[in-house]
């Protein structure tokens, strides 16, 4: 017979997903067992299997909820409607503030969702791409050059590049905190793309930086 589900299943759920996520973070998920799962909630495997079918299943549960807490972010913001700049800037800091207080899931996003059946792994990359469209969105409407420009998407990409590694070295307790730092990715990104465009002087972009920027967007595809 089926075991039925407790009332605080939901909950019990989210606590072993958070736990898993930090077990992963620390030890790599192909590192994690099964047994190590279980030990680490403090359960029986058995009981573990009840909520989870497998260690695969944990890790997409990790990743897909992540990433829908990241899609959501994107929305609010673009529901908002702020001015452009002020809208890459909202992005920026949310997302930064988001890391913060979900290491352990952004790291298993980041390093373990290659491990993932290509079911499950192509559905966590297609709510990924929302998230990076919606920056590509906000990016293009504040550097307005930028829309529509082959440059767009490895822009958009080294934004994710300025922020998404920060795990590897920006701590919580360390002597700068995410929301201070966030201003100052947006501030070096902005600053950035600005140049790109306009050049030191305000002049338009050589030929030979223009050559570079389409070799760029080409590996970028």
């Amino acid at each position: 017979m089926a075991r039925t589900r407790a009332a605080t299943f939901e909950q019990q759920r989210d606590a072993m997903l958070a736990a898993a996520a930090q077990l992963f973070a620390e030890r790599g998920y192909p590192a994690a067992s099964i047994a190590d799962l279980a030990a680490q909630f403090g359960v029986s495997k058995g009981l573990l299997y009840h909520y989870y079918r497998d260690k695969e299943h944990l890790l997409f549960d990790i990743a897909d909820r992540y990433v829908d807490r990241l899609v959501l972010l994107t929305a609010e913001v673009e529901g908002a409607a702020p001015a452009p700049e002020a809208a890459l800037r909202q992005l920026i800091e949310r997302f930064m503030v988001a890391y913060e207080h979900a290491g352990a899931f952004h790291r298993v996003l980041v390093q373990d969702v290659k491990y993932l059946s290509s079911v499950h792994r192509a559905r966590v990359r297609t709510k990924q791409r929302q998230v990076i469209d919606a920056f590509a969105r906000a990016i293009a409407a504040a550097a307005p050059d930028l829309a529509g420009d082959r440059l767009l998407k490895p822009v958009t990409m080294t934004l994710f590049g300025m922020m998404n590694w920060t795990f590897t070295w920006l701590r919580p307790d360390g002597p700068v905190a995410h929301a201070e730092f966030a201003p100052i990715v947006a501030d070096l990104f902005l600053g950035g793309v600005r140049r790109l465009h306009t050049g030191s002087a305000g002049r338009p972009r050589s030929r030979s930086t223009t050559n570079r920027g389409n070799k760029i967007a080409e590996l970028a595809r």
